[in-house]
């Protein structure tokens, strides 16, 4: 009789126990919980935002848990038409954060039916939006107002699913790749072309150089060589003016000296030899120091010269 009394207890708190860990949920802090009962939200409790531990009725009531924190969905590269007609490919994204839990259970289910359904939304908040702009405004001049825009129509069409857009960004903005490839063609060509030009235009510039550098070296030598023909003709003036007023004063000394240079210049050894009489005249002044010995007028003896 005691033995089945204890058992009948200990299966009892048994399920005390099972149906108290049935009873007890947790919410972190990064989640919001969703009580339903047969489906249906548990007024009074039905969403939890504070986290903690929190009490549910077992097998009647229910617990989903979505995150709290803001979510992103990245949309694939698109190709949109801008408004001059220009193929683009974009790459954007939009950060959401849920607001109403319930219906986005009832809607979307789970985060990623959201992704999936605010994927389509961005495409075609994307495409609306930058279909009214032309290439150099998505680019460069108005791409912040046309996020603004496009998170504004996405924040509008995802309030459906019971979420919250609070940003939306274009990531890249780039041409198809076979329009890329021509512009870079042709961007390439007209950087070869430029490279061709400043290359000529850099040897012209050289040939100016190196011409004006060669007449500046032909016009210096010529300079450098009228003053040098003009002060060795100076010079030369003077000592012919020294010469012949040394002449003027002493004309046989002049005379002298004159014979000293001629035999310094004849007497060089070389190849040439002269045969000349000793009482040549070209020899006066080895027969006299005044150079007025002369010839006897009956022994002439004539002058010969012999090149070998």
């Amino acid at each position: 009789m005691k033995s089945g009394f204890l058992f009948t207890l200990a299966v009892a708190a048994l399920l005390a126990v099972v149906a108290l860990g049935g009873a007890l949920f947790t919410v972190s802090q990064t989640e919001q919980a969703l009580v339903l009962r047969f489906g249906e939200p548990v007024p009074g409790r039905g969403l939890i935002t504070d986290p903690g531990l929190h009490f549910k009725l077992p097998l009647i009531e229910n617990v989903v848990t979505f995150d709290n924190r803001i979510l992103d969905v990245e949309s694939p590269n698109l190709e949109v038409l801008a408004a001059d007609n220009q193929r683009l490919e974009v790459d954007s994204f939009i950060r959401y954060r849920i607001v109403d839990a319930l219906r986005f259970y009832q809607t979307v289910n789970s985060v990623m039916g959201a992704n999936n359904q605010l994927g389509s939304v961005l495409n075609s908040a994307v495409r609306r939006v930058l279909s009214e702009a032309n290439q150099q405004q998505i680019v460069r001049d108005e791409r912040a107002a046309l996020m603004v825009k496009i998170k504004e129509q996405a924040d509008r069409e995802a309030r459906k699913f019971g979420v919250q857009v609070v940003d939306a960004r274009i990531r890249r903005v780039d041409l198809p790749q076979q329009i890329s490839e021509k512009v870079f063609g042709r961007m390439q060509t007209e950087r070869q072309r430029e490279a061709a030009e400043y290359r000529a235009q850099g040897s012209e510039q050289a040939q100016k150089i190196t011409a004006k550098a060669d007449r500046d070296v032909i016009v210096l030598k010529a300079e450098a060589q009228r003053q040098a023909d003009q002060t060795k003709g100076e010079g030369d003036a003077e000592r012919n003016r020294i010469f012949a007023e040394a002449f003027g004063r002493d004309p046989d000394f002049f005379a002298f000296y004159r014979s000293m240079q001629a035999y310094e210049s004849a007497f060089k050894p070389g190849e040439t030899r002269f045969l000349i009489s000793p009482r040549s005249d070209f020899f006066r002044f080895f027969s006299a120091p005044a150079g007025n010995a002369a010839l006897s007028a009956d022994q002439p003896e004539p002058e010969r010269a012999q090149k070998k």
